[in-house]
């Protein structure tokens, strides 16, 4: 019989997401995630049987907590929702900006392939939720094509996060593009 688990799994997958975050999977090495989470080595493949393992695993945990389907699915749906998403990802609660997944691609050559699959999902389920909130409000353009153009506008506008740490200059993008698809 093993020795019991002295650790809480959810705990360390919420110690190594801020570090796969910021130094990317390449540059996490299994050391840095003993020192992170506090668990040794034994214990993390007692867990989970590599780092590739660890890192799907992350992206798992931070897809189903981080939030942003529960604003986008709020009743009623419109341009309010889709406001909120784009403000919610300026505040994180794993002391990180931007998004974690679109983070991740920025490796996605190197990635394990379950990543890209679970980076694929929550892209369509995102975008099905976008699009709802864009047909909601009936605008004169194709609905597909606005939600197009706030997909685009999340993921650069999570990548530019790192430049801009200043809230009032990310607030204030995020409202000029409201003001720009309300028109549409």
């Amino acid at each position: 019989m093993g020795r019991p688990k002295k650790f809480d799994r959810e705990q360390v997958l919420n110690k190594a997401i801020p570090l796969f975050w910021v130094r990317g999977y390449a540059d996490t090495s299994l050391q840095d995630l003993e020192k992170a989470t506090g668990v040794n080595k034994s214990g993390l493949y007692s867990e989970f049987e590599s780092k590739e393992d660890i890192f799907l695993a992350c992206l798992r945990h931070y897809f189903e907590n981080r939030g942003g389907k529960t604003v986008l699915s709020e009743d009623p749906p419109g341009w309010h929702n889709v406001e909120r998403f784009l403000k919610y990802f300026q505040t994180c609660s794993w002391g990180c900006s931007g998004c974690f997944g679109v983070n991740s691609t920025r490796e996605l050559a190197i990635l394990p392939p379950q990543a890209l699959e679970i980076l694929a999902e929550h892209t369509v389920e995102l975008k099905s939720l976008l699009l709802r909130n864009v047909q909601a409000e009936q605008t004169t353009m194709d609905a597909e094509g606005v939600t197009e153009v706030i997909w685009t506008f999340f993921l650069g506008f999570c990548l530019e996060q790192a430049v801009y740490a200043e809230q009032s200059i990310l607030a204030r993008k995020v409202e000029g593009l409201m003001r720009a698809i309300r028109l549409l």
